[in-house]
């Protein structure tokens, strides 16, 4: 579903479990679950001095929240086009049941076509259970933080301009929060976002970063914040004066109201830790208003790292630990049952007379393990279900086929061509999984934000350079590693993530590199998954589905129920 269809699709959710915070309301358990509807549809906003039209739910940017993570043996309604479902028709109904296990904090929902979701996604909030309360004191309000992006440019049009030239898109326009580019773009400072805080008390902010292909640093100005939690589990509180977050990633914070009663400026800013790699340099900016200030103007913004420092982004990702106490255990798998190592490259694919906008004329693309991921004629699941043969392979290698020095400068230029397939990864039921995830050089090396569909994982070790199977193991934390469903590979280093394999279905892996759209936005996408450009010899789906791989996990009976274009992360 692009974004110039102006057809509505009417979609009806019904809740099941779970309490949800939308960015409309408060929904709270009942009796019997509540029904919703969203209408997607075209509705025409004006930003940064011009205004057009841009794909909404109900016509609400950012939109009302809705949707959960592992849907547990739910598997026809995991989101991705073509990997799980087709997608929803133009004018189509759809009707799903939500289903919540146990995530407890923030996540977020996203249109899961193309670059869709650039507009159409919204907060997710998951209540204690009734009588239950949070890790830390209960805070006096909360409040959404959506980190966004915005381009002048009609977003559909934009998507298929670069399918076209196989290079990179243009960089976005601007930065948002709330929706709102804020005080340094033109025509946006009347509708800044301001939030409202009385002294002395202390406030929830559910950041989500919902940009389609930037990492971000956001911070307050004269202000620390306590980080409680990440992708809807707690993690250990640690004070900050600034946050480095995935695209995809949640991550709640507590603010204490503890400074002079003033204006202060809240900010954010793009991360990107490959060289070379271009990006959109601009500030977004709300204000933290204290109550009786409102004359006043904010003086300084916040003190953020520069946009490639790499130490930085790492050292806020390293303090994430898990809770691991009795209220809240881990269950970290410490015997391995399936080890895998995937690299993670951007590659190139030639283009006939050198006339694609990559690298030499090249098509940009990325892999997993060389292989270049190739979007399938039917979706994956139903190719299974019904013994569709030839739809997909199922020997997605364990391990790289060509081993080499993964992260050395000036690599050879053969190796920057990948295989190109539909390969599945096959996970049996109950296994215990650990993916070592390795970052290369090839093209550029680059940050990689991971996101890996109906599960969450523990995030056991990390570094920079090359994985070591011989030492690096021995420092993995397997007492209290954080518990994730999005995380980030470093420029050219590694990180190990284990999990149990016991939802079953079909699972994707997205490499959502930062700054990098062909290396899938930006991400767990953090999503420019779906491709529907025309094909040819030299113009394949591959190019814009790189850096994604399809696990199975098998179950001996399986159930159907019709799926949908919908997935939170």
């Amino acid at each position: 579903m692009s974004s110039s269809i102006s057809m509505k699709i009417l979609i009806s959710l019904k809740l099941v479990v779970g309490l949800l915070l939308s960015t409309v309301g408060i929904f709270r358990c009942q009796a019997s679950p509540p029904r919703y509807t969203f209408v997607v549809e075209e509705t025409p906003y004006k930003r940064l001095c011009s205004t057009k039209n841009i794909l909404t739910v109900n016509g609400q940017f950012p939109g009302p929240t809705l949707h959960g993570v592992k849907q547990p043996r739910n598997p026809w309604s995991d989101g991705p086009d073509y990997i799980t479902q087709c997608p929803i028709q133009p004018g189509a109904r759809f009707t799903q049941t939500i289903i919540f296990s146990s995530e407890e904090g923030t996540l977020w929902w996203h249109a899961h076509s193309e670059w869709d979701r650039a507009t159409v996604h919204g907060a997710i909030v998951i209540y204690p259970k009734k009588g239950a309360t949070y890790p830390f004191p209960k805070p006096h309000a909360e409040f959404p933080i959506i980190l966004g992006e915005w381009w002048k440019e009609d977003i559909g049009q934009l998507y298929n301009e670069t399918i076209q030239s196989g290079g990179d898109p243009n960089n976005s326009s601007a930065f948002l929060i709330n929706g709102q580019p804020g005080d340094l773009y033109p025509c946006s400072k009347p509708d800044t976002f301001k939030l409202i805080v009385d002294y002395g008390k202390t406030y929830l902010l559910r950041l989500i970063n919902s940009a389609v292909q930037e990492m971000m640093f956001f911070a307050i100005a004269n202000h620390s914040v306590t980080v409680v939690g990440s992708d809807a589990s707690y993690t250990k509180p640690f004070s900050t004066d600034y946050v480095t977050i995935s695209p995809g990633q949640t991550i709640d914070l507590l603010l204490n109201a503890d400074q002079s009663p003033n204006n202060y400026y809240i900010a954010a800013k793009a991360y990107v830790g490959g060289a070379g790699i271009a990006y959109d340099n601009t500030t977004t900016t709300a204000i933290l208003r204290y109550h009786g200030n409102s004359n006043s103007s904010p003086t300084s913004l916040p003190n953020i790292p520069s946009h490639n420092n790499t130490n930085a982004s790492v050292h806020f990702t390293s303090k994430l630990k898990s809770l691991a106490d009795k209220k809240h255990p881990i269950d970290v798998p410490h015997k391995i049952t399936t080890p895998l190592f995937f690299t993670l490259s951007i590659n190139s694919l030639p283009c006939p007379n050198n006339s694609c906008a990559g690298p030499n004329g090249t098509r940009l693309a990325t892999s997993i393990n060389n292989i270049s991921f190739v979007s399938p004629t039917i979706d994956i699941l139903q190719a299974y279900y019904y013994h569709v043969n030839g739809a997909f392979g199922s020997r997605f290698p364990n391990s790289p086929p060509l081993l080499f020095n993964f992260t050395a400068q000036d690599l050879p230029l053969y190796l920057q061509t990948p295989k190109q397939g539909t390969e599945v990864k096959i996970l049996e039921y109950n296994s215990t999984v650990e993916i070592v995830f390795q970052g290369t050089n090839l093209v550029a090396g680059d940050d990689h934000p991971m996101h890996l569909h109906g599960f969450s994982f523990y995030v056991v070790g990390w570094g920079l350079g090359n994985f070591d199977k011989d030492k690096d193991p021995l420092t993995y934390n397997l007492v209290d590693p954080p518990l994730q469903n999005t995380i980030a590979v470093p420029v050219n280093g590694w990180t190990t993530i284990r999990f149990k394999a016991d939802n079953p279905g079909t699972r994707l892996v997205y490499a959502l590199s930062s700054g990098s759209t062909y290396v899938m936005g930006h991400g767990h996408d953090v999503h420019s998954e779906k491709w529907k450009g025309p094909t040819s010899a030299d113009f394949t789906s591959a190019t814009r589905n790189a850096s994604m791989l399809t696990i199975f996990i098998k179950l001996s009976t399986w159930f159907y129920v019709h799926g949908n274009n919908w997935d939170s992360m």
